[in-house]
This record gives structure tokens, C-alpha cells and sequence, in this order.
């Protein structure tokens, strides 16, 4: 069944011009290279980021050609943080089918992600201006650190929700803000509208992180399309734990310390059984829905339009989602 963001739209016609962008652009004459990027193609679901970049040029001017360049740039460069994702969580499946890692292993799909940043650079590189080519390069830095310090802070109780909300906003919500950046600034809006598009991407990428969290603890794969409870088994702290953590006691602290610390693959069921009842998820997506309401109010002066209104809509998506 097909999400709202699935279905018929004025967006699709562009969106389908990213994705020509994207393949004429990935390509190898190796056939093995060749059957990897086949693989990674289908990891393809709602284009979130691009869909954010095109509506953004769309809300406040006009999509350019130069709009469906980066589309499929920040598509590469998500595309690549997903292979290199699984890598880091270990995970078997991807989009309903196995993971990059799991086809040719941890070695293979660090160089396919590498492969694929290093193709987006190229295809960036291609634009009149190097604008873009910076802001993009500055953002997948941040997305680095992000993940760093996320890794630094595995299995860290101490971890607290200003902690995880600055881990979020780098690793994940960074590369949405500047998908609204550059298509804002791209379709020559002025300093405010840029300003306002850039803090909705922020915002909205906050909200999609702690809803992909909150899935991570209660959602199957079925639903989801991916393996789930990895955060739990890699010692990642994530805002239902961290709520939980908040008004546990010693023994409960004690319980969840033995839960993260049990057999891979009992954990995430172990701790899910002790938040469970207790508050922590509701917080979380209560947490979320804040996020998204300010992600909204920064779309309060856009002009009335169709484009205006799929801003809306996707910000819905990402607090309703269950993939």
C-alpha cells in the first residue's frame, strides 16, 4: 500500500528526473560494482530528501535544474550513510531484502558507501558554483560526528536527553536541514525564507530520528522494512531509554545495565519489557510531535500552494510513519 507521500503528485515528474540524475551518474562497467548499486537502487523508498529539496524550491520560487542535481546528490550521500549504517548496527536487512554487509561483507560495503560520497562530490561538482559542493561536504562532516559521537557514548547511562537530542541533530537532522537550505537558496529566496526552510528541515529531521528510535523499539521488521532492536544491542542510548533512565530507581537502573548486557539479540526485547508501561515511548513520540509543530510554524509564511501544502503533508508522514 502506498504511502501518502507515494502517491500521484506534481513532484513526481521531478522526482523521476533525480533518479535518472542518480543512475546516469552510478554506474560501473564492473559487473559485480554494478550489481551492487542494483542493490542499493532498490533501497529507494519515499526520496524523503530530495522530495524536502524540491518542495522547498518549489514553496518559494521555482525547481531548477540545478534542483535536480543536488536531489540526487543528498540521495547518494543518504544512500551511502545507510550502507555504512548497517555496517555500524551490524544489521541483516534492508528494505525488505539483505543488507549490503550481509551480501559482501563489512569490507565490500564500507567502500560501496565510500563509492557512493565520493560520486556525489563528483556530480556536485558539475554546478557553476561551489556553494553547494561546501555546504553539502561541511554537512556529511557533521554526519560523521554525529555518528562518532554516538559510538563514544555507547553503553554511557549517564547520557542525557541534551546529549541525544545534539547526537540526532548531527547525524540525521543536518543532512534534512540543508536539503531545505539549498533549495530554498537555490530558487533565490531571500535570507528569511532561507532561514525559515533551513530551521523546518532541522526541525523535521529531529522528529523523523526519535520516531525512527521509538520504531527501533516497537515495530517489527515486517513494518518497517528493516532490522530492528539494533539500537538496544549496540548499547545505543535513545529517548525512551533515556526518559526511562530518568526516573528508574537503583534496582531498575540495575535491570537495565543486565539488559544491555545480556545475549546479543535478547536485548532489545529485555529492555523493551522494562519500558514498557512505564511511560518512556509516549514521552518520546509526545517529544516528537513538539518538534513537528515547530517544523511547522516555520512554513507560516510561505505563499498558499500546492507545494506549501506537501511540506505539511510530509511532516505528517514522519510523525505518523510505521517504515
Amino acid at each position: 500500500m502506498k504511502t501518502v507521500l507515494e502517491r500521484q503528485s506534481p513532484i513526481n515528474a521531478a522526482l523521476q528526473e533525480v533518479n535518472a540524475a542518480f543512475d546516469a551518474e552510478v554506474r560501473s562497467d564492473l559487473r559485480f560494482v554494478a550489481a551492487l548499486l542494483d542493490q542499493v537502487r532498490s533501497y529507494r523508498g519515499k526520496l524523503l530528501r530530495p522530495r524536502l529539496l524540491l518542495l522547498t524550491a518549489e514553496a518559494v520560487g521555482r525547481i531548477r535544474r540545478e534542483h535536480i542535481v543536488l536531489g540526487a546528490v543528498v540521495e547518494m550521500v543518504h544512500m551511502a550513510t545507510l550502507v555504512h549504517d548497517d555496517v555500524l548496527d551490524e544489521a541483516d536487512v534492508r528494505r525488505r531484502s539483505r543488507s549490503v554487509n550481509r551480501t559482501v561483507g563489512n569490507e565490500g560495503a564500507v567502500l560501496l558507501g565510500d563509492y557512493l560520497i565520493s560520486h556525489a562530490y563528483h556530480l556536485c561538482s558539475s554546478l557553476g558554483s561551489t556553494r553547494a559542493s561546501r555546504r553539502i561536504a561541511a554537512v556529511t562532516n557533521t554526519v560523521c560526528e554525529g555518528e562518532l559521537m554516538q559510538i563514544a557514548r555507547r553503553g554511557d547511562l549517564a547520557l542525557s536527553e541534551a546529549d541525544y537530542l545534539e547526537i540526532i541533530r548531527r547525524k540525521t537532522a543536518a543532512l534534512t536541514s540543508v536539503c531545505c537550505e539549498l533549495g530554498a537558496e537555490t530558487a533565490g529566496a531571500d535570507q528569511s525564507a532561507v532561514e525559515n526552510m533551513t530551521a523546518f528541515g532541522m526541525d523535521l529531521g529531529v522528529a523523523f530520528q526519535i520516531v525512527d528510535d521509538v520504531l527501533d523499539l516497537t515495530a517489527t521488521e515486517n513494518e518497517t522494512g528493516k532490522s530492528v532492536g539494533r539500537d538496544a544491542d549496540m548499547g545505543k542510548l535513545t529517548l525512551p531509554m533515556i526518559r526511562f533512565l530518568q526516573g528508574a530507581n537503583e534496582g531498575d537502573r540495575e535491570r537495565f545495565r543486565a539488559a544491555l548486557s545480556s545475549d546479543h539479540g535478547e536485548r532489545a526485547a529485555r529492555v523493551g519489557s522494562l519500558l514498557n508501561g512505564t511511560g518512556a515511548i509516549e514521552y518520546a513520540m509526545e517529544a516528537a510531535r513538539s518538534y513537528i509543530v515547530s517544523a511547522t510554524s516555520h512554513l507560516s509564511n510561505l505563499a498558499d500552494g500546492w507545494a506549501r501544502e506537501e511540506l505539511f503533508t510530509t511532516a505528517d508522514f514522519v510523525i505518523r510513519r510505521r517504515q
